[in-house]
């Protein structure tokens, strides 16, 4: 029978763990990026050494909303309070569906009284264009979905190219590039600059811990603007980011990716499952690891286990509101990194050149074999304590590291075990194949793990829920 969207997927499937963690999605891709244009490790350093160049242009979905309820719309969906949210400043915007599980996050962006954009993972830009069309919002809405993942040699095209210039030596690419001062606007506020001629808006960032713009423009302006950024930062030595690169910045900065989205359940949502496609995100996307549980409710996280405690305000009416009121946030996992052990990491890293079934496949620099991971963390005594869902390699700490939330009681400092590859064998996943279990030490360790970011980063912004 065929499916004619997510509910019926669904329906059909029966598990809904079994269908994702079967995906056959396949490895994830940062698309049209180059994976490399040195090597990772070198485009790694250089944004802790010098600077980078990072190109987000083709990873994530714009969503362009405008109109006189387009700020009402993101009042009534996200946890963050829109009391103060001038023209040119922007949010970590964070909804929740009713019963308290998060959705997505992901960057909104006020561009004018009543124009936004959001920009993120699909999910939060699905969301919000269901509620925007069911719930008599006046508003337009405008979908740039990501690049797709394999163009085979086709044009590709977005509304705006954004990059983002990073480093400690980020602002003396800026103001080269510039040709002259560029004002430090408070965090995440927004300006313009000239580039080549064109002028473009600007966000004041900090995602490799040190001042830097992320900056926006028409896409047809893409070469021309990536052009002069690499001319004006070379005796900066600026380097250009590959997607290899890319993905290791978060293990360092602390944001975690890609929680699953807390829609599969609940008959209030039944409307809005029938509403996404059969072949979207949601009903592809692929769930790793160790930890398995027949439901899919143990999935979903809240808020305060995300770090994001501190972006919930009870200011306003919003969807998931009661069930947010109803935690206690004393008693929630908190966001952590984990330091794998070095000498686990090598039997690991070992294992294929090996004989015997040997373990899950440990890529690097990003180890991730799903879309949401969850690897099972222990204590001493074998209890899961928390998951780990973010793995890679961080060229800059010579580490192995995981984005993980664990338990209120496991202190900094702690060892714990981080259970790698899947149980029996492992799924029918793409990227899995027949495996044994392997058991990694870890330390309990902050968040973020980079000095720099810890030491840079303003609070609250991916630093809450560390200690």
């Amino acid at each position: 029978m065929t499916a004619n969207n997510l509910q019926d997927v669904l329906d059909q499937a029966g598990s809904t763990v079994e269908l994702l963690r079967n995906s056959q999605l396949g490895t994830y891709i940062y698309p049209v990026v180059p994976s490399e244009f040195t090597n990772f490790r070198r485009e790694v350093k250089a944004w802790q050494q010098t600077a980078v160049l990072f190109d987000q242009s083709h990873h994530m979905t714009n969503l362009w909303v405008s109109g006189a309820d387009a700020l009402k719309l993101f009042t009534d969906t996200g946890i963050n309070s829109t009391a103060v949210f001038p023209v040119d400043s922007a949010k970590q915007f964070v909804p929740v569906a009713p019963d308290g599980g998060v959705i997505g996050d992901g960057i909104l962006f006020r561009l004018a009284e009543d124009e936004f954009v959001y920009v993120g993972r699909a999910p939060v830009a699905n969301w919000l264009m269901f509620q925007a069309e069911t719930g008599g919002y006046a508003v337009d809405v405008r979908n740039d979905p990501r690049s797709p993942s394999r163009p085979y040699g086709k044009q590709v095209t977005r509304d705006v190219w954004r990059f983002q210039i990073q480093g400690p030596r980020a602002w003396e690419v800026i103001e080269k590039v510039n040709g002259g001062t560029v004002e430090k606007v408070k965090f995440f506020r927004m300006g313009t600059m000239t580039i080549a001629g064109e002028e473009v808006r600007t966000l004041r960032h900090g995602m490799a811990g040190a001042p830097g713009l992320e900056i926006w423009g028409p896409y047809a302006s893409y070469d021309k603007v990536r052009e002069a950024i690499l001319d004006a930062g070379a005796e900066f030595g600026l380097e250009p980011a590959g997607a290899r690169a890319y993905s290791c910045n978060t293990l360092e900065s602390g944001w975690i990716p890609s929680p699953l989205p807390a829609i599969y359940t609940g008959e209030e949502l039944r409307a809005y499952r029938e509403w996404l496609p059969a072949q979207g995100y949601e009903a592809t996307n692929a769930l790793a690891g160790s930890f398995v549980s027949s439901d899919i409710e143990d999935y979903y996280t809240n808020p305060w286990e995300l770090g994001y405690g501190s972006f919930v305000k009870f200011d306003h009416d919003f969807i998931g509101r009661d069930a947010l009121e109803a935690v206690d946030p004393a008693t929630q996992r908190r966001k952590v990194t984990l330091a794998w052990n070095a000498d686990d990491v090598a039997e690991l890293l070992a294992s294929p050149v090996r004989p015997g079934p040997g373990y899950q496949f440990f890529d690097l620099p990003n180890a991730n074999y799903g879309s949401s991971n969850f690897d099972s963390v222990l204590d001493a005594d074998g209890t899961v304590v928390g998951v780990s869902m973010f793995t890679g390699y961080s060229a800059n700490e010579r580490t192995a590291l995981s984005l993980a939330t664990v338990a209120p009681d496991v202190p900094l400092g702690a060892e714990v075990t981080v259970v790698w590859g899947e149980p029996d064998g492992g799924s029918g996943k793409t990227t899995v194949e027949p495996h044994e279990q392997f058991r990694v030490r870890a330390i309990v360790s902050p968040t973020p793990y980079a000095a720099m970011a810890r030491e840079t980063y303003q609070q609250g912004w991916r630093t809450s829920a560390t200690s």
